[in-house]
């Protein structure tokens, strides 16, 4: 098992709409598009554990009144 000193490097293919994607999302956070999988994939990592437990996830105003359920992940 790594411990938190090891990194692991992966390969990732993905289409040049994704890659675009990605690239925006990196230039208007101020980040990386390493950084937005890393982020990407906690998440997931929220939304399984939600859904484990029956739970929903969604997105809410400031109201706190349901605007979208995030529903397929």
């Amino acid at each position: 098992m790594a411990t938190d000193k090891e990194t692991i490097r992966l390969s990732l293919s993905v289409s040049p709409e994704l890659n675009e994607r990605l690239e925006q999302l990196a230039s208007s956070g101020h980040t990386t598009k390493t950084e937005i999988l890393r982020k990407a994939i906690a998440l997931y990592d929220v939304v399984a554990e939600a859904k484990s437990e029956k739970k929903r996830l969604g997105i809410l105003d400031q109201n706190k009144q349901l605007l979208t359920e995030i529903v397929g992940i």
